[in-house]
């Protein structure tokens, strides 16, 4: 499941179309800030259940940063939309819990869902 939304993080950064319209560019930024939120999210909870990934969803972060955050505004709240999941978590959790291991798989299925639609959607 990790290899998949990486995968699919990846074919996002691959295919990112030019902007668009405005009405599109806002429901591109809201997803984009969405799937921010969750790899802060995952950062912080894969951290905690002492998963094997390391930096892995820092390192998604700063990929899709690479990939869509040209424009000032977007990367800006991209990262606040990262440290918003990362520290909203942080606040709840101080150790892996069955809830924080929960949160992961939803939080994984959510992402990879997202990073579907934002590929079929906005890729060229």
């Amino acid at each position: 499941m990790l290899l998949r939304l990486a995968l699919v993080l990846a074919l996002v950064a691959a295919t990112a179309a030019p902007p668009r319209a405005q009405t599109t560019n806002s429901a591109l930024d809201d997803s984009l800030a969405r799937l921010s939120e969750i790899l802060g999210a995952l950062h912080y909870l894969r951290g905690i259940c002492k998963a094997s990934d390391g930096n892995r969803w820092r390192t998604e972060m700063q990929a899709l940063i690479d990939a869509e955050g040209t424009n000032p505004g977007r990367k800006a709240r991209m990262v606040a939309s990262f440290n918003h999941g990362y520290k909203g978590f942080q606040q709840t959790y101080r150790t892996c819990t069955p809830a924080a291991d929960l949160a992961v798989r939803r939080y994984l299925d959510e992402g990879a869902k997202l990073s579907r639609e934002v590929t079929a959607r906005y890729s060229n």
